[in-house]
């Protein structure tokens, strides 16, 4: 049994494919999906529908997803006039936070949905986790999609709001805990300043940051072994 943890495929379906074939996932390991499935990539839904058929998934949610939900529930609602007039501000300033951030790939394939189909897929994201705390050969780790907004010593998980940990990005700079690894998604190692190798997995401060930047020209999709630190890798242009 293996523990391996992936971020930010979004809708790139064939590269995390090709991704599960290289590290030879076994029913028996785990894998951690640090969020952002969806969005800008081709196939984000084919995706989703891929992590629902696999029981050893522990799918952790991402800005993308929490954008998409509220988006995704209305589709699956009769539009009336009713139903327009319904919308408040917030909830229209999150569909145009989604539709400037990629969501086109993603209604276009829930369209295709039949009904049961687009509930089961709602419901699915929202059984996503904030963030997942595990123990694996003896080193402690913590698995959020972003970082930890408003960081300081001693404050307690529990206390993060949800923006903290979605959408507010991992200072690499400060080491958050002496005796735990953070792994984090959602910034592109390719816009990590003090990244030696960009594109490629950035170890720093017991931070561990994994988007690689699948939808990037050029960029990789990335998996990270908890049990050993091996990495793996996927090139968009393969």
């Amino acid at each position: 049994m293996a523990s391996y943890v992936i971020a930010d495929i979004h809708g790139e379906y064939d590269m995390f494919l090709r991704l599960l074939d290289k590290i030879g996932l076994k029913e028996s390991d785990d894998l951690y999906i640090l969020g952002d499935v969806l969005d800008r990539g081709p196939h984000p839904i084919k995706t989703l529908l891929k992590l629902m058929e696999m029981p050893e998934v522990i799918p952790i949610v991402g800005n993308h997803e929490v954008m998409a939900l509220d988006g995704l529930k209305l589709l699956n609602t009769e539009i009336t006039e009713r139903s327009v007039e319904s919308l408040d501000k917030e909830l229209l300033g999150n569909l145009l936070d989604w539709q400037r951030n990629g969501s086109e790939t993603t209604i276009a394939e829930f369209g295709t949905l039949d009904p049961e189909m687009r509930s089961e897929v709602i419901e699915f994201i929202g059984s996503f986790s904030m963030y997942e705390e595990v123990n694996v050969c003896g080193k402690e780790y913590l698995l959020v999609h972003a970082g930890l907004g408003g960081y300081r010593p001693g404050k307690r998980i529990e206390e993060y709001s949800l923006k903290d940990i979605i959408w507010d990005r991992a200072d690499y700079d400060v080491r958050y805990f002496d005796d735990v690894y953070v792994v984090t998604g959602h910034t592109p190692t390719q816009n990590i300043a003090s990244n030696p190798r960009p594109g490629y997995i950035y170890r720093a401060n017991n931070h561990i940051a994994i988007d690689c930047g699948s939808f990037i020209p050029g960029g990789r999709l990335a998996a990270f072994c908890l049990d050993d630190g091996s990495e793996y890798y996927v090139e968009r242009n393969e």
